[in-house]
């Protein structure tokens, strides 16, 4: 059986933040990895309205890590972790595997939860992977060249009023208005508390409706669902019943631990939260364990929200007291450096350190700085750019066209079948 100083389980921010660390005192570093990219998260919603082709915000984790020569990558999901022998299992390709290991960080994400009706899932589109985005951006080209007739085709159903559920509908809502322009689009953005973007609050919540409904998108707060099914979703506000007609839902509201949390609270004798987080410890480690660490969207620690700021000083952090430049048993304390969230195009809200609060151009400018800061590696940010400068300065959607190089192939081996 292998074994190595650190094992880290996950690819996301914090993940790679604690690997890149670790890599500067050459400790060595297994990575666990569900997928073979780094996906940037927040730009899922990009892809799944053809803003951004796939690739460009899912490198290669282990091109993005090429010269951390103590790094490596292993793809692989983890069914079992021993926290008292310090062994971890995990499944591959090739049959199950194992590796011991001296310190573990956990940074393995949550999934998408749906408030006690798992059947929801089947019934509507979540955007939490690649795959999410790629599937959805299919399905949205279907129902925009749907006859015009079709309205259920043409009605889009946006469940969620954070950050996620804001970009998407007033992606879609775009779509209509500058793509498919002979194409009506007939959007519902659905929140159950009284704002949109409620940790924002005040008059960036204010701003993101204004433009929203400037933009026609129908905004329904203080309102949530009851039911899905076949085409129809119910929802409520008060006392009153609605049905929406949708042939898609968008489901962006609330999220779930995936197993590999029971599996490490199991192990640790951790707790957890109503969504399966786990309840950490001040300085991160898990349970009664000084040697596991768990960070990022799959914690539950002071309130801090599921962000990519989070797990990123916290991977770093964790990195740091496991290469003795902190002193384990320090506390954890994150700094918020503010958050973004983009409307539709030229208009965003940001909500920064010492009061400074951003809307329209002004905020998307820094919206666009931000993220370009943050993608990973030189040939993403080009190629980010030329795809942004096509879909906001101009009409074009490079990622449905990614769509039509890559059915082209499968369209001529069922014509040359026939």
């Amino acid at each position: 059986m292998r074994s190595t100083d650190v094992v880290i389980i996950g690819s996301g921010f914090g993940g790679l933040a604690a690997a890149k660390r670790l890599a500067k005192s050459k400790i060595e570093t297994v990575l666990i990895s569900a997928t073979d990219e780094h996906l940037f998260q927040p730009l899922l919603y990009q892809v799944a309205t053809g803003v951004l082709e796939s690739e460009e915000i899912a490198p290669n984790i282990a091109d993005v890590l090429a010269f951390k020569e103590s790094v490596s990558v292993i793809r692989g999901h983890v069914t079992d972790v021993d926290a008292e022998r310090k062994v971890i299992t995990y499944r591959t390709d090739a049959g199950v595997e194992r590796i011991g290991y001296g310190s573990l960080i956990a940074a393995a994400g949550v999934a998408q939860g749906y408030f006690g009706h798992d059947e929801w899932a089947d019934r509507t589109f979540s955007l939490k992977t690649l795959d999410d985005a790629v599937t959805l951006r299919a399905h949205l080209l279907d129902c925009f060249s749907a006859p015009v007739e079709e309205s259920d085709a043409h009605t889009y159903v946006v469940v969620g009023g954070g950050a996620t559920g804001v970009e998407i509908a007033g992606q879609i809502r775009e779509l209509s208005t500058r793509h498919f322009t002979d194409v009506p689009a007939k959007v519902y953005l659905v929140e159950g508390a009284g704002d949109l973007l409620p940790v924002y609050g005040g008059r960036l919540s204010a701003f993101t409706r204004r433009t929203l409904e400037k933009a026609g998108i129908e905004v329904l707060t203080d309102t949530v669902v009851t039911a899905i099914d076949d085409g129809r979703v119910t929802v409520r506000s008060g006392d009153a019943d609605r049905v929406l007609q949708a042939r898609t839902v968008v489901w962006s509201a609330g999220v779930q631990a995936t197993p590999l949390a029971a599996v490490l609270a199991e192990a640790t004798d951790c707790d957890t939260d109503r969504a399966g987080r786990l309840k950490i410890n001040d300085d991160l480690t898990v349970g009664d364990r000084a040697d596991v660490f768990a960070i990022g969207d799959m914690t539950s620690l002071k309130g801090y929200p599921g962000q990519s700021p989070v797990a990123m000083q916290q991977g770093r952090f964790v990195a740091d007291v496991i290469r003795g430049k902190r002193a384990a048993g320090s506390e954890f304390t994150y700094l918020d450096k503010g958050s973004m969230a983009v409307v539709n195009r030229h208009n965003a809200v940001v909500d920064a350190p010492f009061g400074i609060k951003l809307t329209g151009f002004v905020g998307w400018l820094a919206w666009l700085g931000v993220h370009l800061y943050y993608l990973v590696g030189f040939r993403n940010r080009a190629a980010a750019v030329a795809s942004w400068f096509k879909a906001f300065a101009g009409r074009a959607r490079p990622g449905f066209a990614q769509v039509s190089r890559e059915q082209a192939p499968a369209e001529a081996a069922e014509q040359s079948a026939a």
